[in-house]
């Protein structure tokens, strides 16, 4: 996983900040320093709650169609954002002063109170304190596509099969401060700490249709594995020990029609054509008989996609943010007038 180092927030005029509606803490007013509305509001400002997004994203080149984007979150900067934030109620040097004891009291509340954000109402409160914050921002069709993603952080790699699930007990799950569509195409993430994996996933709502889709040449090419109809596992096409989408091998060639125009209108009865003819799937996919329509879903239900980031081994955090070219290196190489290196 390779983070960009990118300036997500500045100290802003409290011209936007004051647009963020209040949310109190119900039931969390505690004896502190700061009054629960006021903590609640401070702590989705530290979130980037209501930032503009120009100063999350400076310049639309950052941020390209089909990308993401992985970044720290620089502390001193949310600091600077809450401080500009309570500054508005100084009047006089005094207050200035007042202000400048109390804020490493206030601090330590909102690390505590960022962990508590997301927490169910009703839970038990998160102790301890958020340390590092990363996080990402992706521009792609698959967020306009399905709105209710499932973005999940892990502090280890839980090496399980492509379907498995987490419960958000999990102890290997890392909580998640923020999860937001900026954009119709643009989700924005923020986790409590530094995950070692993560996972995008389609959301697991309602039952799913579809087929493999590769790229092939100029166009795509669609694949479909066929599953047996009675117990429902891959059919092994080629007699060797991988099965399934895990072996090309044993994918069947889908026809549809790939024109402009056309978005990708498969050949339903040509696919099951092929199907009854097949020595390997007439039997096992009911084709023989002709495929009724519960079995003709059966061969189309997919699991949801699931994107997997993981780490790159022995990168450290020095290297992450070394710059690619050294100024003393840039200024060595830059040609003098006169075309003289």
């Amino acid at each position: 996983m390779k983070y960009d180092k990118v300036a997500v927030a500045h100290a802003m005029p409290l011209t936007y900040a004051a647009s963020v509606p209040a949310q109190p803490i119900l039931g969390d007013d505690l004896d502190s320093t700061i009054p629960a509305e006021l903590r609640s509001w401070l702590v989705r400002l530290r979130l980037l709650e209501g930032v503009p997004f120009a100063n999350l994203v400076a310049d639309t080149e950052l941020l390209p169609a089909e990308s993401m984007r992985w970044f720290y979150l620089d502390r001193r900067w949310t600091d600077a954002l809450v401080q500009g934030a309570l500054s508005v109620g100084t009047v006089n040097s005094d207050d200035r002063t007042h202000l400048t004891a109390q804020y490493p009291a206030i601090r330590d509340e909102l690390d505590v109170e960022e962990r508590n954000h997301r927490r169910a109402e009703g839970s038990a409160r998160f102790g301890g304190r958020v340390e590092a914050v990363s996080g990402f921002i992706l521009r792609s069709e698959a967020v306009s596509g399905w709105p209710g993603l499932h973005v999940r952080a892990f502090s280890v790699d839980p090496e399980e099969s492509d379907d498995a699930t987490y419960l958000e007990t999990d102890p290997r799950r890392m909580r998640l401060l923020r999860l937001e569509r900026l954009a119709p195409a643009v989700l924005f993430c923020l986790f409590d700490g530094i995950p070692k994996v993560v996972h995008v996933e389609e959301p697991r709502q309602g039952v799913q249709f579809g087929f493999h889709m590769r790229p092939a040449g100029q166009g795509v090419r669609a694949t479909l594995f066929p599953r047996d109809k009675t117990t429902f596992s891959y059919i092994n096409m080629d007699g060797d020990a991988l099965v399934g989408p895990q072996d090309p091998d044993d994918g069947i060639a889908v026809p549809f029609r790939a024109g402009p125009g056309t978005s990708g209108v498969v050949d339903i009865q040509r696919l099951e054509q092929i199907l009854r003819t097949n020595p390997k799937t007439k039997a096992a996919t009911g084709a023989d008989d002709g495929l009724d329509a519960a079995e003709y879903a059966l061969q189309l239900i997919r699991f949801p996609y699931r994107q997997v980031f993981g780490a790159d081994e022995g990168i450290t955090l020095a290297k992450a943010f070394r710059a690619t070219i050294a100024y003393q290196e840039h200024v060595s190489t830059t040609f003098r007038f006169g075309g003289n290196p």
